[in-house]
């Protein structure tokens, strides 16, 4: 399977949720055959069966934020729980369900009424305190069609002096963080694609991104060497974890939406991403978090993923056009 072609059929012999992607994004299939392949997210695969976990609430599992009933000592013995509310939109918006579909609207409504968060108790769509949630949860938003503006307001003013965000702000620290930033860059330009953004949010966006930038994407400031070595490892589903891929196709997006060209500063992820590629001309699924979830959406660690493979043929295609 070395050949790009190969590649190609084994990634449409999928789920709607990557095959609608691989033709818009990898043939350049005409909108009505991808629209087409992307109605079915609804009704066929993975996107039905999550859709068929929901609550009669609107939520999943009962939760915001995690499922109810999900104790401390739970959290230390399964891992982070992935089937509440919050990761499970994140879930439906990465499959590419429709957010203009009548089920995506009722949706939208439901949460809103039903779903208060574990944090506070506040309607969802107000947000939570931690920046980290509030990005993925402006992200949600904004793509189906949620009100998150007064969060959009929140995390303008929870911005830190070196360009970024980190959800350990409240407890002192002044240092932004690559996981929080990438988590807030996705939600603002979510709310950019959907309302155009505001002057404020555009400008805090394009400080996120620098801060990455400077940093090439994985490396420390003061010594260039990789701040973690797992930003290197290719994670799906990401849920708030980073890594050069999730920066590398953020990127990619943004440059789709205002017309940039790419930073010369992303060269280096780029490198290390097509170092990652197999022989076959796919790529691994390196690791992924631990935690409960509605079904697996990946072969699993070690073997190649259509997901991780999705992605990174993307971006090295807007790389190799654009840049």
């Amino acid at each position: 399977m070395t050949a790009a072609g190969d590649v190609i059929a084994w990634l449409l012999d999928s789920d709607p949720a990557i095959r609608w992607q691989v033709m818009r994004d990898l043939l350049d299939t005409p909108v009505p055959e991808w629209a087409a392949e992307r109605a079915k997210i609804e009704t066929i695969g993975w996107g039905a069966k999550l859709l068929a976990c929901q609550d009669e609430d609107g939520q999943w599992a009962a939760g915001s934020f995690v499922p109810r009933g999900f104790k401390p000592q739970d959290w230390e013995k399964f891992g982070q729980p992935w089937t509440a509310t919050t990761f499970s939109l994140s879930q439906l918006r990465e499959f590419g369900f429709d957010p203009s579909s009548d089920r995506a609207k009722r949706i939208v409504e439901l949460v809103g009424l039903n779903s208060r968060w574990d944090e506070g108790g506040q309607p969802y769509w107000e947000g939570e305190v931690e920046e980290c949630i509030n990005g993925r949860t402006v992200a949600d938003g904004a793509y189906f069609g949620a009100d998150i503006s007064s969060i959009v307001v929140r995390l303008l003013g929870e911005r830190l002096d070196d360009g970024g965000w980190n959800c350990e702000r409240a407890n002192g620290s002044i240092r932004s963080s690559f996981h929080t930033t990438i988590n807030v860059l996705e939600g603002l330009l979510e709310y950019e694609k959907a309302t155009g953004g505001t002057s404020e949010s555009r400008e805090a966006r394009q400080s996120g991104e620098s801060f990455l930038l400077e940093r090439r994407l994985f490396r420390r400031l003061s010594s260039g060497n990789p701040a973690d070595d797992q930003f290197l490892c290719l994670h799906h589903p990401n849920r708030w974890h980073y890594d050069i891929l999730r920066a590398l196709d953020y990127f990619r997006s943004a440059s789709m939406l205002t017309g940039a060209e790419p930073d010369p500063r992303l060269a280096d992820a780029i490198a290390r991403l097509r170092s990652k590629r197999l022989a076959d001309g796919t790529w691994p699924l390196d690791w992924t978090p631990k935690g409960q979830v509605w079904f697996e959406v990946d072969a699993g660690p070690g073997k190649p993923s259509k997901w991780v493979t999705l992605r990174a043929m993307r971006v090295l295609k807007w790389w190799k056009q654009r840049a």
